[in-house]
């Protein structure tokens, strides 16, 4: 799965849990700055992205995302590792 994929399936996913439009998402978005996400987003966001990618993201490196670009890295890592 290439980044771009991930990218935009990562998009709709933050747009479903956050409640915007994914027009406003950009790569250097910050989802609590930006978008607003609190505490209990983030691990919503954590759980989406697991289960959209069929991956487990360790929770501690996962709340330390702070951007959209940082998650689709984070999740491309992951996915080529369980590949």
């Amino acid at each position: 799965m290439n980044t771009s994929e991930i990218e935009t399936r990562a998009k709709k996913v933050i747009a479903g849990v956050l409640k915007v439009d994914e027009g406003v998402i950009k790569p250097d978005t910050n989802f609590v700055f930006d978008l607003g996400a609190d505490s209990q987003q983030s691990v919503q966001l954590v759980c989406a992205f697991e289960e959209e990618f069929g991956i487990e993201m360790p929770m501690e490196r996962a709340t330390e995302i702070q951007n959209v670009a940082g998650a689709v890295e984070f999740i491309a890592e992951l996915v080529n590792e369980a590949a």
